[in-house]
């Protein structure tokens, strides 16, 4: 399976690890140590070689009681790091926002991937990507980050997720973006409970009716403190135990703020399974 941008395209016939890069002072996991382009260059850099082969910049915390960012700070963030990145690394570069100007600029400095939490809903949003040649990742998030962990409510979580994940791939198809430009996430923490959350985890395959590429991202969130009781800086083990998982129902791409030890755990688990499936 290929995941195609106007100028790049990413073979997902092993997974592939998407790298964590906040330029935010108010990020849950890294409380802004990477605010700043020198900094946030450093960090990139490490993280290709540790094996990531995305770098995901996010210039507004989507934490949950985040507060919003305006639309020209976000572009003050992320734009000129992304432009240096694009001069440093060969690898993709995605952006991770909501707003179709940053969506606009940043594809125009480099970036190669939109990733957007709201699954390209907010104004114009859709046809910037469209006209962008970017790929796209749409995300399923029931309300907003702000209050969208105060009282998450499904039938089936599973199902609602696809439903949703569907009606935006009708959406882009009309847009004129085509499937071969898009991922989808399932959203993990976006508008869920601890239950919904792994109840999502466990039934992640059922997603591949949609016949696209899937990206689990559930690095340090509170899915796996809460579970674990463990503080964000305690939860690798976690958080690599639930990417494994996502990986061995199908998942191609991992977003993960621990890039070395997500490498090295697929390179493990791709080894025994390199054998399970010769002796199938």
């Amino acid at each position: 399976m290929l995941l195609s941008s106007l100028s790049r395209t990413l073979d997902l016939s092993t997974p592939q690890v998407m790298g964590v890069l906040n330029i935010t002072p108010d990020s849950f996991s890294d409380g802004g140590r990477f605010h700043g382009q020198d900094a946030a260059l450093r960090h990139a850099l490490q993280m290709v070689a540790d094996g990531a082969s995305i770098i995901d910049v996010g210039g507004e915390s989507t934490r949950p009681g985040a507060d919003e960012v305006a639309e020209q700070q976000e572009l003050e963030r992320v734009v000129p790091v992304i432009e240096r990145l694009r001069a440093e690394l060969d690898c993709w570069i995605s952006v991770d926002t909501s707003k179709a100007v940053v969506m606009g600029e940043a594809v125009g400095a480099g970036a190669d991937l939109i990733n957007d939490i709201r699954a390209l809903r907010e104004p114009d949003a859709l046809q910037v990507a469209a006209a962008s040649g970017a790929a796209v990742c749409l995300m399923h998030m029931q309300g907003q980050p702000r209050t969208m962990q105060q009282a998450p409510d499904y039938d089936d979580v599973a199902a609602e997720v696809a439903v949703f994940l569907e009606e935006r791939l009708t959406a882009c198809a009309a847009a004129g973006i085509p499937r071969e430009r898009i991922c989808l996430d399932p959203g993990y923490g976006f508008g869920k409970s601890l239950e919904h959350n792994y109840e999502l985890l466990g039934r992640i395959g059922e997603l591949h009716r949609l016949g696209l590429p899937l990206l689990a991202g559930m690095s340090r969130k509170s899915m796996i403190g809460q579970l674990l009781d463990r503080e964000v800086s305690e939860r690798l083990a976690g958080t690599l135990a639930a990417h494994l998982f996502a990986v061995a129902q199908g998942a191609q791409i991992v977003r993960v703020h621990d890039v070395k030890e997500m490498v090295d755990a697929l390179r493990v688990w791709r080894r025994a399974a390199h054998y399970q499936e010769q002796s199938s």
